[in-house]
């Protein structure tokens, strides 16, 4: 029953949070400003992110320092005056944060004029905020913007930046501070407008460039030329952002290393329009910095990465990007097969056959033995490196037709798994990326291994709490439920929640869910308890309260220390009304046919296993066809951040925006806001009516002569108020039967029930004896009694027993034509 719609959404927040913690840096630092920063590109998804603070003379707004793709694609200038309007400038105003899509950025005069298609901006105040600390800008192209997770992140990490002293005004950062410039290529016409800047990196002026991307292109040394046309061809120039360094020979004969950081950008019709970037001359650029900031920055990500899959996306993050590969994998090993966790890009087409052969659900699983190049370099430990043109195997082969790297991840001496970086082109290795390929791959070896524990142990605790709840719910007369668990994402801590839906006689049923104080073995173990002692009380026939009654005394009676919450409502299916019974617990929310909600009003008593002496009063709920009720725990409505009542309301807005006719998504946009803190159990059902009201009839059995005559006239009466002219002598018999083994052999009051619903007859009597009536293996001749029960069962279509208040009540059920 757990949803996953909403199980990663808080987690990320929470791992910034760890992350924040790791920082190694001095607060008020440079360097701890910068590495918060990237925590934001990080965990908001924001492509860049940007701090900037007031000046001395308190006249502007003035950046501070920066990560991302280059800022000026988007519009971000490096200051704001105050006397200007602007996002940046409002939110340092007012201390609020400012988030604005589209349609808003469409009138701004920075933003309008840029041509990377739609994008949102988010502008975060600073601490102290309004008006001391400063606004951090970001800016994300991913659709639908930044969600409410991605909002919560940025709100967190905005509060941990602190704008040092020095940087006012600020020095730009290492990359900053160089010939720079942007460029800006027509894929038609391969017309390409750049400024002096660049003219003067490639040592050309402006009288003398014709403004031909060719002009350029000619300059390339000729080694490198295959390369940047696959950047600048748009046949193969793929979405999203590349990198590429390259050589080329100015005029005067010199040699030039520059760096080229591109985008391309879609038509209307779909087809490609132009490639934006920046140019800057690498030389300058490779100080050795920049892959040991890589590596630094991985293994931040690596430590603060808690699953298996986390490790993945942070390794395909850190290396795919800077490699500028085509694809990437990572893969477990287990056995002799290796276990895909994440594919970059993740359509099969871009696989080689083999693997989309293999595939299995969401990931290929591929065996190592039909890759004996991949199983040497598992074997030998090492990072292995095939330039283009090596004869591989087609499962390899195809992964990197331009270059393949193949990374062992050790890990505590064994192979924890393997990465697959390939490149479409051909591609040459310098030292700098063998050093950073092997870095990364004894980084991320180790951080699997953690995470693949922490998975398993994760899911044996998982399937702990799972085995403690319903496996499925039952199907309902007149009704729909759908329940939701979530354990909690704090560490490997078992939950106390649980929830039951008990189907009742009669057309009644039982909606439980509760909360045990703690979060241990010893809640999860009193957790089952409680939930199998309500629903054995239920079943045995005792109105909601007692029910509720008879499991306080039983868990005060266990003389443990823990204490437990518990909302119990009976429904009537039949006549539409709901009695509810809360210990300590939450009350229940209703939402209404015309779609209002309210938090239903009901009187409550103490939490189960506090007081002996209790009283835990009924509450009547009347129930229309099409309403809604739900049942939660406190994980859903309340955290350090929302109140009770503000988490409630909250809910009942949820629930009065929300489609009852698709029941299972209420439940997961419910659960949306859940505090992953605490665990969550969420249990909903719409009422609906029945379709076909039951007929029903009870007779009092007096102990009597003529008690079983009585019991047959009343039966016959019935028959005929019922037009019911089938079957009858079978249903007078199995009456005469069931009430004389009654009076024979029990004492006390005797009731006869009837019921008449879909062509089945049913007759039920209820005695005050709990033993079940035993059917004879054999008869003989001579034998004076014991044929009723073998009468009954050979006229009934089905027949048994229940408990029932003590007692117990014995059933048949009669098909009629």
């Amino acid at each position: 029953m757990v949803s996953e719609g909403g199980a990663g959404r808080r987690r990320r927040t929470l791992r910034a949070e760890l992350a924040l913690k790791t920082l190694q840096a001095e607060p008020g630092s440079r360097e701890r400003l910068h590495s918060v920063i990237e925590l934001a590109l990080v965990f908001s998804g924001a492509v860049v992110a940007a701090v900037y603070a007031p000046e001395e003379d308190d006249d502007r707004l003035t950046l501070v320092e920066s990560a991302g793709v280059p800022r000026i694609l988007y519009g971000l200038r490096d200051s704001y005056p105050l006397a200007d309007g602007s996002p940046a400038l409002d939110a340092y105003r007012l201390g609020q944060p400012q988030w604005l899509g589209p349609e808003e950025l469409a009138v701004s005069p920075d933003t309008r004029r840029t041509s990377m298609g739609d994008f949102w901006l988010a502008a975060v105040p600073l601490p102290p905020a309004p008006r001391d600390g400063g606004c951090l800008l970001a800016v994300s192209d991913s659709p639908g913007g930044f969600d409410i997770e991605d909002r919560q992140c940025l709100r967190l990490l905005a509060e941990a930046m602190v704008c040092p002293e020095s940087a006012r005004p600020p020095p730009q950062d290492a990359e900053d501070d160089l010939p720079r410039s942007s460029f800006s290529l027509a894929m038609d016409t391969g017309r390409v407008e750049v400024d002096d800047e660049t003219l003067e990196l490639f040592g050309i002026g402006r009288e003398d460039f014709d403004g031909k991307v060719e002009t350029l292109l000619g300059m390339t040394v000729p080694e490198d030329l295959p390369s940047l046309m696959s950047v600048v061809e748009a046949d193969h120039m793929s979405t999203g952002d590349r990198e590429l360094e390259f050589r080329i020979r100015r005029p005067s004969g010199e040699q030039k290393w520059l760096r080229l950081r591109g985008r391309l950008l879609i038509a209307g019709d779909g087809g490609p329009d132009r490639l934006v970037g920046t140019v800057a001359d690498a030389s300058k650029l490779r100080s050795g910095v920049n892959e040991v900031a890589r590596v630094q920055r991985l293994a931040a990500a690596l430590a603060t990465a808690g699953t298996v899959r986390d490790v993945s996306q942070a390794v395909v993050t850190a290396l795919r990007q800077p490699l500028l590969a085509d694809r990437i994998a990572l893969a477990e090993l287990e056995g002799d097969r290796l276990v895909v966790t994440v594919l970059d890009p993740p359509e099969p087409e871009a696989w080689p056959a083999l693997w989309r052969s293999e595939w299995r659900s969401e990931w290929p699983d591929a065996p190592v033995r039909t890759m004996p190049t991949l199983a040497a370099a598992l074997r030998e430990g090492r990072a292995a490196i095939w330039p283009a043109g090596t004869p591989l195997e087609p499962a390899l082969a195809d992964v990197g037709p331009g270059g393949l790297a193949v990374l062992p991840l050790p890990a505590g001496g064994h192979m924890a798994g393997a990465c697959l970086i390939g490149w479409d082109t051909p591609r040459d290795f310098g030292p700098d990326e063998r050093a950073l390929l092997t870095a990364s791959a004894g980084l991320a070896g180790q951080a699997l291994m953690r995470a693949h524990a922490f998975d398993a142990e994760h899911e044996l605790v998982g399937t702990l709490q799972r085995t403690l709840l319903p496996r499925r719910l039952p199907t309902l007369p007149g009704a729909v439920a759908v329940a939701r668990y979530l354990p909690t994402t704090a560490g490997l801590e078992v939950g106390g929640d649980w929830y039951d839906v008990i189907p009742l006689p009669d057309n009644h049923v039982a909606l439980v869910i509760g909360d045990v104080q703690g979060h241990n073995a010893g809640a999860a173990t009193l957790m089952g308890q409680m939930r199998t002692a309500l629903r054995a009380y239920a079943v045995e026939g005792h109105p909601p309260d007692v029910v509720v009654s008879h499991a306080n005394r039983l868990l005060v009676d266990m003389e443990t220390d823990l204490f437990a919450t518990c909302a119990y409502v009976d429904v009537d299916m039949e006549e539409g009304m709901a009695w509810c019974v809360r210990a300590g617990h939450l009350p229940p929310l209703l939402r209404h046919p015309d779609g209002s909600t309210e938090i239903v009003v009901t009187e409550g008593g103490p939490p189960l296993g506090v007081v002996t002496q209790a009283d835990f009063p009924m509450t009547g709920i009347p129930l229309r066809p099409g309403a809604l009720l739900a049942l939660t725990t406190d994980g859903l409505v309340e955290s350090a951040e929302l109140d009770l009542e503000d988490g409630l309301r909250r809910m009942a807005d949820q629930m009065a925006a929300s489609d009852p006719a698709h029941l299972g998504l209420v439940a997961d946009a419910l659960l949306t806001y859940a505090n992953r803190s605490d665990d969550v159990a969420l249990l909903l059902m719409r009422y609906d009516g029945m379709a076909l009201r039951p007929e029903r009839e009870s007779w009092t059995v007096w102990r009597v002569p003529q008690a079983v005559g009585h019991a047959r006239r009343f039966t016959k009466r019935t028959l005929r108020a019922w037009d019911v002219t089938q079957q009858t002598d079978a249903i007078l018999l199995v009456v005469s039967e069931l009430v004389t083994n009654a009076l024979v052999h029990t004492d006390g009051q005797v009731r006869l029930d009837l019921t008449l619903i879909n062509n089945r007859f049913r007759v039920a009597v209820a005695d005050i004896s709990p033993r079940t009536p035993i059917k004879p293996t054999s008869i003989g001749w001579e034998a004076t009694g014991g044929r009723g029960i073998l009468l009954v069962e050979a006229l009934s279509a089905a027949w048994g027993t229940v408990p029932v208040s003590g007692g117990k009540q014995v059933w048949s059920e009669i098909a009629l034509d």
